[in-house]
């Protein structure tokens, strides 16, 4: 309950605090942010908007990295006008050298008179470090205008800075009845073509699509974007412990597909470098078998790539394995209006439970119709994490 009372009060401070224009702006900055949903990756997704005078005299947005940062952008459109402006930016402006110069010590050159921050950065590079610069010249700094809303907008990058894992999405199509394939494998096309080009939609955001060998092997999946407009593939991500995976493989063809393995098969890890690939060798020392793969080893590696989202298509199995494990955040089921049997495939290898009190508990956070399919999406209760 006081945790409760103490974000209710919370929320009615920042009502009094911020106006209605200020709100207004930001969410123009929010809706800028979100045009590099596909393409800022590693990066967080950025908006900004500079204002003077009750105008909007420049606007901007990150597109992809190594690029100028929105607040560069913004400044650059404003030219002049951005001396004594008001600046709405959707997280903490960067303090440090990375890929582009600072973006806090252009706005301090600029002239500006006041920032306004939806949330701070979590990337502890910067964490609070651009808002203290800003103050020390002068300027004046407000944060927390939107910041679920921005939070949102980068759960991957928010995930890896403060848990060192990627935030991990797991996409299922099946029947109304749970079931994802029939009991010999088919599965094309238990839902409708619009719930398939949402679905690719999920893959655009997505910095990598993870999947199992026995997908591979069943189906041969590309596992590309192909519905939907974006400037640049998913990394594809095989966990294949036994390292059974074709070197002619459909989602092969690419560049810099990971193969986690428990296998050091030297002749078959030089055979995929030959074609791109790469193999990262990763057993579960856990486990005495040694045959499996360490999946919570994999998705820190996966962050030390630079991974913010992670779209998981897979099989029942690891599916499973990844929910058992503790490694997914979030459900995204399509459910087509079709009953399939009981001998068909489910959508989750999960232990049998001998009480209720077992059971794992999620939150429904959307549900909504695509096409004449269903689509609903859930998160764990017992995530605190974000």
């Amino acid at each position: 309950m006081s945790s409760l009372f103490n974000r209710c009060i919370t929320e009615v401070m920042l009502s009094h605090l911020f106006s209605s224009a200020d709100y207004a702006y930001m969410a123009q900055a929010l809706r800028l942010a979100e045009k590099g949903l596909y393409s800022a990756s590693p990066n967080p997704r950025v908006g900004c908007v500079i204002v003077r005078n009750d105008q909007v005299v420049g606007s901007g947005w990150h597109e992809r990295a190594g690029q100028p940062h929105a607040e560069i952008n913004a400044l650059k459109a404003a030219g002049p006008a951005a001396q004594g402006a008001t600046v709405y930016v959707t997280l903490e402006p960067c303090s440090h050298h990375g890929r582009t110069p600072p973006c806090a010590k252009a706005l301090i050159e600029a002239g500006v008179a006041k920032v306004m921050i939806a949330m701070q950065d979590p990337n502890p590079l910067v964490a609070g470090k651009g808002s203290a610069s800003l103050r020390d010249a002068g300027i004046e700094v407000e944060t927390g205008l939107m910041e679920a809303e921005a939070a949102a907008l980068n759960i991957g990058f928010v995930s890896r800075m403060t848990r060192n894992r990627p935030w991990t999405r797991m996409k299922i199509a099946a029947s109304l009845d749970g079931k994802t394939a029939l009991n010999n494998g088919t599965s094309q096309w238990i839902t409708g073509e619009a719930a398939r080009r949402d679905g690719h939609r999920l893959r655009a955001r997505s910095c990598a699509i993870l999947t199992g060998i026995g997908t591979v092997l069943a189906d041969n999946p590309e596992l590309s974007v192909r519905h939907v407009d974006t400037p640049r593939q998913p990394l594809r991500v095989v966990v294949d412990s036994r390292l059974d995976v074709p070197v002619d493989a459909r989602l092969l063809r690419g560049a810099g597909e990971l193969i986690f393995t428990a296998n050091a098969s030297e002749g078959k890890i030089v055979a995929l470098r030959d074609v791109g690939a790469r193999a990262i060798v990763l057993p579960d020392s856990n486990l005495d078998s040694g045959n499996h793969v360490d999946l919570a080893g994999m998705m820190r590696t996966l962050a030390d790539f630079e991974i913010n989202e992670v779209l998981v298509e897979a099989g029942r199995t690891l599916n499973g394995a990844l929910i058992a494990a503790g490694l997914v955040d979030e459900l995204v089921i399509y459910l087509a209006p079709y009953l399939i049997g009981d001998n068909a495939q489910g959508m989750l290898k999960l232990p049998e439970l001998s009480k209720l009190a077992e059971k794992r508990a999620l939150k429904i956070q959307d549900i909504r119709s695509v096409g004449s399919d269903i689509r609903l999406t859930a998160r764990f209760c017992d995530d605190k994490s974000i």
